[in-house]
């Protein structure tokens, strides 16, 4: 399978880099830096969308039949154990019922 254009670690650790410096407060304390704001601009908004949806990783066929398995079996083991529950409790609220009652 090959790998997408940028997603090597060097690359990936590169932009965190530019990232980080971009957000970094310019000096002082944050609350005094304030950036002037820009006029909303629609096609650059939808540029930058579509470029944060293209770092999207979706799962596998395989991977999201795997967690569907491993959750319904998780749901079965969670149904057994609170029926188990429930018939004890109800065994026992009718035992301590009989005990009163007789």
């Amino acid at each position: 399978m090959a790998r997408k254009p940028g997603s090597s670690p060097s690359a990936i650790k590169s932009r965190a880099a530019k990232t980080a410096a971009a957000l970094a407060p310019a000096g002082g304390s944050p609350a005094a830096v304030v950036a002037p704001k820009k006029p909303f601009n629609p096609l650059q908004f939808f540029r930058e969308v579509r470029a944060e949806a293209r770092k999207i990783t979706w799962t596998t066929r395989k991977e999201t039949w795997i967690t569907s398995v491993m959750v319904f079996m998780m749901v079965v083991m969670a149904a057994v154990f609170f029926s188990l529950v429930d018939g004890l409790l109800g065994l026992g609220a009718n035992a301590l019922l009989k005990f009163a009652a007789g």
